[in-house]
C-alpha cells in the first residue's frame, strides 16, 4: 500500500491536481537554474526539478549528507550548519528550506531568513507545518527535533505568499516513527493510515487554497528585482 501511495504520490497528473510539495516546488522553480538548497537531507524533492543546472545542497548531518552525494542530486555539498554559511548577495536565482526553518530556533530561523533573501535573485522558497508542531529526534540526528513554529499569519507577516500542503491540519500529528524514511502516512493521526492519507490527500484541494487550515505550508517570496544589500 506505501509502495502505491509512492507511486501515486508521483503520478503527474495527481500531483497537479492535488498540488503536492513536488508539484510546487517544479512550478515555483520554472525559470529558476541555480539554487541553493538549506538543510537538503538525503533525499531533497529538488531531485525531481530537472531544469535546475546548479545548485548547492547545504546538510549537517553526516549520514543525510552522504545519502544525497551517492545520489548526485546537488551539484556540490556543503557539511555545515545553516548558521556558518557565507556567499554573496545575489548568487542563487533561488534559496529553498525544505522542512528546515521549524528546526532552528526562532532568532536564527528569522536571521537565516533574512540572509537567504539576501543570496536569492528570485525567490526564497520555504514549505513547514503550519504552527508549532512536536518532533522528536529521528534517525539518530539531533537535528530533527522541531524548535519553532512559523504558521500563515506569521509567514504573511514576513513577505511571504502561502499555499497550504498536506491537507487538513486536524489529520495530523507529530511524527510517530523514529526514522522518517520515505512513510508519506507517518504523520497521519487516525487508523487506518492508508485511508485516512487519502482523505487529507481529498481536502488538499481545499487547504491549498485556505492555507490557514492546511498541515503545512509552502511559502513563497519572489525576490525578481531587487538592489544589492550589505
Amino acid at each position: 500500500m506505501r509502495r502505491l501511495i509512492q507511486k501515486l504520490y508521483h503520478n503527474v497528473a495527481l500531483s497537479r491536481l492535488l498540488h503536492t510539495s513536488v508539484y510546487c516546488l517544479q512550478k515555483e522553480l520554472q525559470g529558476c537554474e541555480s539554487v541553493l538548497d538549506l538543510g537538503c537531507g538525503p533525499s531533497s524533492p529538488l531531485q525531481y526539478c530537472k531544469n535546475i543546472k546548479y545548485s548547492i545542497g547545504v546538510e549537517a548531518f553526516p549520514k543525510y549528507l552522504e545519502e544525497s552525494k551517492k545520489k548526485r542530486i546537488h551539484t556540490e555539498y556543503l557539511g555545515k550548519k545553516i548558521e556558518e554559511l557565507t556567499f554573496p548577495n545575489n548568487n542563487f536565482d533561488a534559496v529553498v528550506m525544505i522542512e528546515i526553518l521549524e528546526h532552528l530556533p526562532e532568532k536564527v530561523g528569522l536571521e537565516t531568513l533574512a540572509r537567504a533573501e539576501r543570496w536569492a535573485k528570485k525567490k526564497v522558497i520555504i514549505s513547514s507545518p503550519n504552527g508549532f508542531v512536536p518532533q522528536k529526534e529521528i534517525d539518530n540526528n539531533p537535528l530533527q527535533k522541531h524548535l519553532s513554529g512559523w504558521d500563515f499569519q506569521k509567514m504573511k507577516n514576513l513577505g511571504f505568499k502561502s499555499y497550504g500542503l498536506a491537507g487538513l491540519k486536524f489529520l495530523r500529528q507529530e511524527v510517530q516513527n523514529d526514522t522518517m524514511g520515505e512513510d508519506l502516512t507517518t504523520s497521519i493521526r487516525f487508523w487506518p493510515k492508508p485511508l485516512w492519507f487519502v482523505v487529507a490527500a481529498l481536502s488538499q484541494l481545499a487547504t491549498y487554497y485556505i492555507p490557514s487550515l492546511a498541515f503545512e505550508l509552502f511559502s513563497v517570496m519572489n525576490i525578481d528585482h531587487k538592489d544589492s544589500k550589505e
